[in-house]
């Protein structure tokens, strides 16, 4: 689909393990507003608490100011907590989420957990946000390897997410969009499954909503043991 100086697609899928997707997206491109959700906490509670997120971003005025699009976070974060505490045992509903707007030829993402957003400009793919994991915490102190992270037993811990225990932290990262760019939001049942340069590639080559299902298709084939979505937007040459 095309919009403005945009064009987007969106693949999700369970995978080939999982009878159930908890991951979530919403696209708003006429306000050039795009998310990926990832939920968190079992059947159903993972589920309703990534539409939670996606909800919170749907309602009200999509051209909102950054700090709106954090307090409506905020909001999601609060009642999700509500809602684990009345289920008492330490009950967690929580969601990773990595937001992306895209106006006046500047980017904002705003993110907690790894779900990720890349940017392929000139040929060179970028991951523009940084994991809040278990795995990114030991690659940064240098005990692990990134190859090392991705087969390490507590890839899936993240230390970070919407409905997590205490104040909402949400990391910020922005700058430049130019005509050319495109970018892909996704969830980590695509990054544990496939390489970066195996994404460079495809965004590189294909058309949206080629990448989208070229990207699906792959981490299918390689097993995708966890749910899968995928959004890729192009940024295109103004008319």
């Amino acid at each position: 689909m095309v919009g403005q100086r945009f064009a987007w697609a969106a693949k999700t899928d369970a995978g080939a393990v999982r009878q159930h997707n908890e991951d979530a997206f919403l696209l708003r491109p006429e306000h050039g507003l795009w998310a990926v959700a990832d939920g968190m906490g079992g059947h159903l509670r993972g589920d309703h608490a990534s539409r939670m997120v996606m909800d919170a971003l749907a309602q009200g005025d999509a051209a909102a100011a950054i700090d709106e699009i954090r307090a409506r976070i905020a909001v999601a974060h609060r009642a999700l907590l509500r809602e684990a505490a009345s289920l008492g045992d330490g009950a967690v509903i929580g969601a990773t989420a990595v937001i992306l707007v895209v106006r006046d030829g500047r980017y904002t993402c705003l993110w907690a957990g790894d779900s990720r957003l890349y940017r392929l400009r000139d040929g060179v793919l970028r991951q523009l946000t940084r994991d809040h994991s278990y795995v990114q915490r030991l690659i940064d102190s240098g005990s692990l390897t990134p190859e090392e992270g991705r087969r390490h037993p507590g890839a899936n811990v993240i230390t970070r997410a919407v409905g997590a225990s205490g104040p909402l932290e949400l990391d910020l990262v922005e700058g430049d969009s130019r005509p050319g760019d495109v970018y892909l939001l996704c969830s980590d049942g695509l990054t544990n499954v496939v390489t970066d340069a195996e994404i460079a590639d495809r965004l590189g080559a294909l058309s949206c909503e080629q990448a989208s299902v070229a990207l699906l298709e792959l981490a299918l084939a390689r097993g995708a043991p966890d749910n899968v979505t995928i959004v890729v937007i192009a940024h295109l040459a103004d008319a």
